[in-house]
């Protein structure tokens, strides 16, 4: 078979054996391949994703990869699953001195997480040719040597394994020396002359041989060395070692300068045919030489480089022993060096597959990584290794099924929102009587789950508008706050609505989804509602969505936006002027009228107060301030005029008073004019006073109404609350000619009251409550602090 032909063969040779391996969060299974060396790049190995059974869709999405080292890979995945050659194999670099060269390689996929494992074994191609380490090697024999002696040649070498390496050596006819092979197993067959007849140095001084050595190939191939032979003359006694065999123990990473054993050789002869140096044998190759060197006068292997029991743990050296006449004897021994091995490596941490990020919901037992260790030491330097995790975390380590591979695995709950990325140390410990230790650091992310609702900064959110607020303009504004992150954390307000919208005060309220602010689409006004109540809701973004909501209590504030109202005097027309009749015989404090006044404004806004602006004579009468009484100041006299014309003033005490005036003419008559006029006006008066009745009524009953309607507010309110805010409402009936209002409500421990026109002894003005607002002080224990209510 051609050698095109025999490659085209090995290319498309390969064995397959699948093992699947279970665990209890990790699926496993093992491929096995054999290929032949030297095939050229993206030559195929195998189809893995179709012996594993795997979905070729779901290849790329699962992130189905080879898990790779340092150094570049010797192969690679495509999206297929087919695995490729990526480099081209040399199995006598990759697997040096080695009679079975296979290749472990991990795979992994994602979602679910899966390692398999894929043994690759790379078959050996007979590639290389025999060579000798020198193409010509001369020997010095003395005639007198003995027909048996033997001479051992440079062995050559094939770096091929097992059949194609060397198989036999052939030398060249003649008639004195015939070829024996040594065979050393691991270091090969060492080629050896025997000597069959003896030498004659007058016959031929010197004899030429072709040593050639063949492989196992089909065909077979070969290389040459050439040997010449030179004869010399006697010296009969070559070095004889006093030892049948040498042995010796030896540390790895022993220093440089560390003398392994001793040998020793004696020689019969006297002189310098007597005299015996050492060296290494012509069948040490380079590789010896530099780990080791011999003292030529003592016999002495010293330590000359690195001894490392994982590269290799037992050497074989040959030991030559040569006179020193001029045509040197010498004879080789071999010396075993066993190397101990020691606890020099510290174990090895792999992550095989990671998952930077876990929910957390996750529950206990979830897995997050895979991590695999491995300790080159051997025996008890190695033994059983430990692997944990040092930190206090909520994850621990799971062993698996195969040897040295563990789990990372949650332990407990998570909980994001207390702590959002973990620094896990993991520490794998060998079992050595000086133990080493290595660790390997990974982060692991909690990413959110929508499991925290928003949180309102109050509960329940109290604010103050005063009256007439500028329709669309912001009002107050409430904030909530979610723990979570990302769209879990965005928050959008709403406002609850009943069903009924027409009637409630929500449909005239718009909320920024936003931020929360809340505006008015019209102006309030402190007569029509004091106050009212809605509900908040704050919802965030996640899935499923989680929400809250918040009780809102708005206290409208009282504006001096109503001038005052003259109910007496009222003239038919509706002016508010009218006419008093008072005998001439009237005493001094004689009632004259009383004027009657009404503010729909509260507190200062809504107290009244009278005074005269025109009057035809200052003595003669004088107007209660605070009733609009009028009465008379002294008695008349014959010289007063008959009538007088009184213009009174009615304004209340806003910051921007607002007034009214009414014009009163008092007729001077005589005291049986009055009488009978008086007849007369009672009638008149009569109706007047049923016309102020049926005002006063109207407005009582309004009041009482607001009244009872603010009472059922205030204890709905105070029956959803639960801290200690009351408002409560009472109306005081101090009536003395001016309609005005008297409202209390309480808040925390301070009471406060919106007055009219007769203030309690000891109340105090708040600052900014639009001259309407009292802090009373409190009966039940001393205060002197005077809160202010916002505005």
């Amino acid at each position: 078979m051609s050698r095109r032909g025999y490659s085209w063969w090995l290319e498309r040779l390969f064995f397959l054996i699948v093992t699947l391996d279970l665990t209890s969060n990790v699926a496993s299974a093992q491929l096995r391949y054999s290929i032949a060396e030297e095939l050229t790049v993206g030559a195929v190995v195998g189809n893995v994703a179709k012996d594993l059974g795997l979905d070729n869709t779901a290849l790329n999405a699962r992130g189905f990869r080879i898990v790779s080292g340092a150094t570049e890979p010797l192969f690679e995945l495509n999206n297929h699953g087919i695995l490729h050659v990526h480099r081209k194999i040399d199995r006598e670099e990759v697997c040096e001195g080695t009679s079975s060269c296979i290749i472990n390689i991990k795979t992994v996929l994602e979602n679910p997480l899966e390692v398999h494992y894929v043994a690759i074994e790379v078959l050996d191609v007979n590639d290389h040719s025999p060579t000798f380490p020198e193409n010509e090697t001369r020997l010095q024999i003395s005639e007198s040597a003995l027909p048996g002696a033997r001479f051992q040649l440079q062995g050559a070498r094939d770096p091929d394994s097992d059949t194609f390496s060397i198989q036999q050596y052939r030398l060249s006819q003649n008639e004195h020396f015939r070829l024996e092979v040594k065979d050393r197993g691991k270091n090969g067959k060492i080629p050896l002359l025997y000597l069959h007849k003896p030498l004659d140095k007058e016959t031929a001084r010197s004899h030429r041989l072709l040593l050639t050595a063949v492989d196992g190939g089909k065909p077979a191939k070969s290389g040459t060395m050439a040997i010449i032979i030179n004869v010399l003359d006697v010296n009969d006694n070559m070095p004889v070692f006093t030892k049948e065999s040498y042995s010796a123990m030896l540390k790895e990473n022993a220093p440089i300068g560390t003398t392994v054993i001793q040998v020793n050789a004696t020689d019969l002869d006297d002189g310098l045919n007597g005299e015996v140096v050492y060296s290494f044998g012509d069948n040490v190759d380079n590789r010896l030489r530099k780990l080791f060197e011999v003292n030529p006068n003592r016999g002495e292997i010293i330590v000359k480089g690195p001894i490392d029991f994982e590269a290799q743990d037992r050497y074989e050296i040959d030991i030559k022993a040569s006179d020193k006449g001029p045509v040197p004897l010498e004879t080789e021994k071999s010396v075993i060096i066993a190397i101990v091995d020691l606890n020099d490596n510290a174990p090895e941490i792999e992550v095989t597959s990671f998952s930077k990020a876990i929910p957390e919901d996750s529950k206990p037992g979830t897995t997050v990584a895979l991590i695999s260790v491995q300790d080159k030491d051997s025996g008890v330097n190695c033994g059983k290794v430990i692997c944990y995790i040092s930190e206090d975390v909520p994850f621990t380590l799971t062993p698996s099924l195969q040897d040295n591979m563990y789990s990372v695995v949650t332990k407990s709950l998570l909980d994001r929102e207390q702590q959002a990325q973990y620094d896990v140390t993991i520490i794998a410990k060998d079992g050595g009587q000086q133990p080493l230790s290595s660790q390997r650091t990974i982060s692991v992310t909690v990413s959110d789950v929508n499991d925290n609702s928003p949180e309102f900064s109050l509960s329940p959110y109290t604010f103050y508008v005063v009256e007439n607020n500028v329709a669309g303009a912001s009002l107050f504004s409430v904030s909530a706050h979610d723990c979570d992150e990302g769209d879990n954390a965005l928050i959008s307000y709403h406002i609850v609505r009943n069903g009924d919208e027409h009637k409630s005060l929500t449909s005239f309220l718009n909320i920024n989804s936003e931020n929360g602010h809340i505006t008015g689409l019209k102006s309030f006004d402190f007569e029509t509602v004091k106050t009212f109540q809605f509900h908040v809701v704050a919802s965030d973004s996640g899935s499923p969505q989680l929400s809250s909501n918040v009780t809102v209590n708005v206290f409208i504030l009282d504006q001096n936006d109503n001038a005052p109202v003259i109910l007496y005097p009222l003239s038919s027309n509706g002016s508010a002027e009218g006419v008093e009749e008072i005998p001439r015989n009237a005493n001094a404090g004689q009632v004259v009228t009383k004027v009657r006044a009404y503010d729909a404004d509260i507190g200062y806004n809504g107290w009244l107060l009278f005074s005269l602006q025109e009057v035809t004579e200052h003595s003669l009468f004088a107007l209660d301030r605070y009733t609009g009484q009028i009465r008379t100041l002294r008695s008349f006299t014959e010289t007063d005029e008959a009538e007088h014309k009184l213009l009174i003033l009615v304004k209340d005490n806003g910051n921007v008073s607002l007034s009214a005036t009414a014009t009163v003419i008092v007729k001077v008559v005589e005291p049986k004019e009055a009488f009978a006029a008086s007849d007369v006006k009672s009638a008149t008066n009569h109706d007047e006073e049923s016309n102020v009745t049926f005002y006063l009524m109207i407005t009582l009953a309004s009041v009482s109404a607001l009244f009872i309607i603010s009472i059922i507010v205030l204890i709905a309110m105070q029956c959803s609350k639960s801290t200690d805010y009351t408002s409560k409402y009472l109306q005081e009936t101090n009536y003395d000619g001016t309609l005005c209002h008297s409202i209390q409500y309480r808040s925390g421990d301070k009471r406060y009251m919106l007055v009219g026109p007769r203030m309690s002894i000891g109340s105090t003005i708040v600052p900014g409550s639009h001259a309407n607002t009292l802090v009373l002080p409190d009966r039940r224990r001393p205060s002197t602090e005077v809160p202010a209510l916002p505005d």
